[in-house]
């Protein structure tokens, strides 16, 4: 069935139409405000921790996860048992020591561990400090020392020397609660090690606390109780911790769930189940986690979002639907692209492409009667296409997918088109750690690719007279953790200051341009904005990362790096050794051809006066381990322009 098909089949049900009332504010004629209706009840009384305990009451038996056993089988966890496993976990930590209101790091990749340990923390009164599985040994301690965490449960031994080495910095300024007994006492703090029994001596550890201790932490909880302290991943500067409580993760996921399950069950005539591999560490990840749980969707955990390695598990799992990052969708494109070259098909591929982003344009052109729907032509180009091309695609999602969600960073708007002409259709959101993730998301029956969609139900939106958008609503976090200065820099009047620039289209819906902080002005007097640039260039291989340039200089410019993959498969493509070395490609004719190919794509988004003239290719690449990258793949523009100082000199030098 086609994506105007599904569409439409889902808005003939009035039930799932027009479910949010929508009021749009103009003054001097521009769209400044919106504003969103709740569909969910606010969380009145408990907390999110009462969750599992609601789905054993009710639906005993519900499938709310599935994990791999030893034979690497997807096995079901039915919603009592989970509850079993909660509590038990629950005793354990506080037969370990751990206070009402005290608070637990996990640090860890993406598992099944994790979701147990969040749940079981909040069950014993707690609060959860997500700490990313890649963190280092100063930003560990910076978050245990500044939340005043004296309880860690890691993964692997790596993690845990990392924790060893924070630990040890951490010496004897903490003021927490005493290091309880179990696990590894390291100084001031206790560790466990997931991959050395945590959870079997958790459990062991609290058979001697009574059902009845946990059933009272958890009463005591309200909705205005901490539930978590997240910290940002941020740009520049210390990590802030964000305080999110249980009314913020309610809000949240009871409004996403509402706007969306509905229609996407009608849409697939399927139950819905999904493949979590976003970090955990995420405040999205998170969220979608709860969501899921609270409708009883069965979650599957992938510790990786490689590629290679969350392939075959999407394969094996079926997901019906997917979250992920732009880098997820990039890559599927790309890979696609690169095996189609080694078969010598690469032409094809490119008009395989061509035909879905035109396809694509004329379903959503169709549907909503603004043009033509795909003629006959066209839709024959795509039913042969299909066969060669769009069914591999769909396939590496799973081969049950028919819609998913991607957040992060924008997506660029031409591949958003491709996967709509696979048959996929990718609604994208908006939003941060200290909106509870997504503020803004599409629509479901409403897609407009380009944009990140219309306020979540109960949030409005507003754009200040400098461009800055301004959140409002019960997903918007409370303070940050130890910072009144910063919290009150961050919400101004009532109204939380993003840093996005963006602007709103007559029917509610937001896009976002470029970060306030982020704006370049070139000595001509001209603003540019670096995002709408870099997130296009990102999308063509074979860039890895960039950094557009021009602060107070003549004209836009950018630093480039090589994506490693794409490399390989342009020197086997090309026949060329592949131990060609990094710096010689950086001045390879054919491959600054190839990049000047995505400055191109990327110059069609602006004007001239804000299109990049000039490029260096850089050998190396932007991580977190060389201090580039933050964990969630944000270039530290600060960190990059130090690098590569002599560099930059150089573009404008010559």
């Amino acid at each position: 069935m086609g994506v105007r098909k599904d569409l439409r089949k889902a808005r003939k049900r009035p039930e799932l139409a027009d479910r949010v009332r929508l009021e749009v504010i103009r003054e001097h004629g521009t769209v400044r405000e919106v504003r969103a209706s709740a569909l969910g009840e606010p969380l009145r009384t408990g907390s999110i921790a009462d969750l599992p305990f609601a789905n054993a009451a009710e639906a005993p038996g519900a499938t709310v996860y599935r994990r791999k056993d030893a034979a690497g089988r997807w096995r079901p966890v039915s919603a009592a048992a989970f509850a079993r496993e909660v509590t038990a976990v629950a005793k354990g930590l506080i037969a370990a020591g751990l206070p009402a209101g005290g608070r637990v790091a996990v640090m860890s990749r993406t598992r099944y561990e994790w979701a147990l340990l969040d749940f079981a923390i909040w069950a014993a009164g707690g609060q959860t400090v997500p700490v990313y599985a890649t963190s280092s040994a100063e930003q560990v301690e910076w978050i245990l020392r500044d939340s005043g965490t004296r309880f860690l449960v890691v993964e692997t031994e790596e993690n845990a020397a990392t924790a060893k080495q924070a630990v040890a910095g951490l010496g004897d300024s903490g003021d927490g609660s005493g290091s309880g007994s179990g696990g590894d006492d390291a100084g001031a703090v206790t560790v466990w090690r997931l991959t050395d029994g945590a959870i079997s001596e958790l459990t062991a550890l609290g058979r001697s606390v009574e059902d009845t201790v946990v059933a009272e932490r958890r009463a005591a909880l309200t909705p205005e109780s901490v539930a978590t302290v997240c910290y940002t991943s941020g740009t520049t500067g210390r990590p802030k911790g964000c305080v999110l409580t249980h009314a913020n993760l309610h809000a949240e996921s009871v409004n996403t769930i509402d706007l969306l399950h509905p229609v996407f069950t009608e849409i697939t005539g399927e139950a819905a189940a999904t493949l979590l591999f976003l970090p955990l560490a995420h405040i999205l990840g998170r969220t979608i986690q709860i969501s899921c749980l609270k409708a009883r969707i069965p979650v599957g955990h992938c510790p990786s979002i490689k590629p290679d390695e969350l392939r075959p598990e999407l394969e094996s799992f079926r997901p019906t639907f997917v979250v992920g990052v732009p880098y997820l969708f990039e890559k599927i494109h790309d890979t696609g692209r690169a095996t189609a070259e080694k078969l010598g098909r690469g032409a094809s591929f490119d008009r395989a492409d061509r035909i879905a982003v035109r396809y694509g344009e004329a379903e959503l052109a169709g549907y909503y009667g603004t043009g033509p729907a795909p003629g006959l032509g066209l839709r024959l180009a795509r039913s042969l296409y299909d066969l060669l091309v769009y069914r591999r695609v769909r396939k590496a999602l799973g081969g049950r997918l028919r819609y998913a969600i991607s957040g992060g960073s924008p997506l660029d708007a031409r591949l958003n088109l491709f996967f709509l002409g696979c048959g996929v259709v990718i609604y994208e959101g908006y939003g941060l750690t200290e909106t509870t993730a997504a503020a803004t998301l599409m629509p479901p029956l409403e897609p407009r690719p380009g944009t990140v969609g219309r306020p979540v139900p109960g949030t409005s939106v507003r754009i200040a007279d400098d461009g800055e958008v301004l959140l409002k609503g019960p997903v918007v976090f409370g303070s940050y953790w130890n910072d009144p200065e910063a919290t009150g820099r961050a919400k101004p009047h009532g109204w939380f200051a993003t840093g996005d620039l963006g602007a709103l289209d007559d029917d509610g819906y937001l896009t976002i341009t470029g970060r306030k902080k982020d704006l370049l002005v070139t000595t001509g007097g001209k603003n540019v904005s670096p995002a709408v640039l870099e997130d296009r260039m990102r999308s063509r291989p074979p860039v890895g990362q960039c950094l557009v340039v021009g602060d107070r200089r003549p004209f836009i410019a950018a630093l480039v790096t090589l994506e490693q993959d794409a490399v390989a498969h342009w020197l086997s493509v090309r026949r060329r050794p592949a131990d060609t070395p990094l710096s010689e490609l950086c001045e390879d004719p054919e491959m600054r051809a190839d990049v000047q190919r995505a400055v191109d794509y990327a110059n069609e988004a602006v004007s001239r006066a804000e299109s990049i003239r000039a490029f260096r290719i850089v050998p190396g690449e932007f991580s977190e381990e060389n201090g580039l990258l933050t964990p969630s793949l944000k270039v530290k523009r600060k960190a990059v322009e130090e690098m590569y100082a002599d560099t930059i000199a150089a573009l404008y030098g010559s």
